[in-house]
């Protein structure tokens, strides 16, 4: 499971329940947070690279990207240049659409997701006849990622990263909420109440499991170790998301 940092612990929550037994190695690109913040290019070049030394060295029968602006931008790349089957993650369009009330719902995500054309063709595939605002927040992953290693997080930062969405014409109409980035959910209580009334938050998390369960479901599964992650990053800094891991089972924290 690949990541920029920890957002993919939430797809990863959602693949314990669904899928105990089957071992895990996560992989946090430390050192290239964030990647909403890089061009296309950059992004592009960087997971593919990386998958590509990863996938040689820990030989997974399957990878999953758990990252919507690395798949918006790489996936398909990625899945040209290797062999093993790759799941990947995208803005919860469809399920949001079907779910507002109001018409209006939002999608929230890095810079770099907000603006892909991959969203571009989910909002025309799933969203005619509803309204769908963009805001880009990548002040949010740093929030998320201060929020795993026990920092105090204001609702008022998180506000703030709100502000731009919520300027927007017709943002009083929101009543459902994409979160287009996995480090987004680790923030959910914020963000509900920076948001001021209820609204519905959707995410990919259950939906990338269930994937993952679709394409293993003649697999049998044997833990032959210890699950662990690794880090393109420091390895002292990674290990201040210990408690973070730990609640999933991981202790092994590891070097890439």
């Amino acid at each position: 499971m690949f990541d920029s940092g920890v957002g993919g612990l939430t797809g990863l929550a959602e693949l314990r329940r669904l899928l105990p037994h089957a071992p895990v190695i996560y992989a946090a690109d430390m050192a290239g947070l964030p990647y909403g913040a890089k061009s296309e290019a950059e992004v592009a070049a960087r997971v593919a690279g990386l998958l590509g030394r990863m996938a040689e060295r820990y030989r997974p029968r399957l990878i999953t990207i758990a990252c919507n602006t690395a798949s918006t931008i790489a996936l398909g790349m990625v899945r040209e240049v290797l062999e093993t089957p790759i799941v990947g993650t995208v803005p919860a369009i469809k399920p949001a659409a079907a779910l507002t009330r109001t018409g209006t719902f939002a999608v929230l995500g890095t810079q770099a997701t907000v603006r892909q054309g991959y969203v571009d063709r989910l909002e025309a595939e799933f969203a005619g006849g509803k309204r769908m605002l963009r805001h880009g927040a990548g002040g949010l992953v740093t929030l998320a990622e201060a929020k795993l290693r026990g920092e105090a997080v204001s609702v008022a930062a998180v506000r703030a990263e709100l502000a731009g969405l919520l300027a927007q014409d017709g943002a009083g109409d929101i009543d459902t909420l994409v979160l287009a980035c996995t480090h987004f959910p680790l923030l959910e209580a914020e963000l509900r109440e920076a948001f001021g009334r209820d609204i519905t938050l959707v995410d990919g998390a259950a939906g990338i499991a269930r994937r993952i369960v679709d394409l293993t479901s003649d697999q049998q599964f044997t833990r032959t170790g210890p699950d662990y992650a690794i880090t393109t990053g420091s390895l002292s800094d990674f290990q201040t998301l210990a408690p973070a891991f730990a609640a999933q089972g991981i202790s092994d924290l590891r070097k890439f």
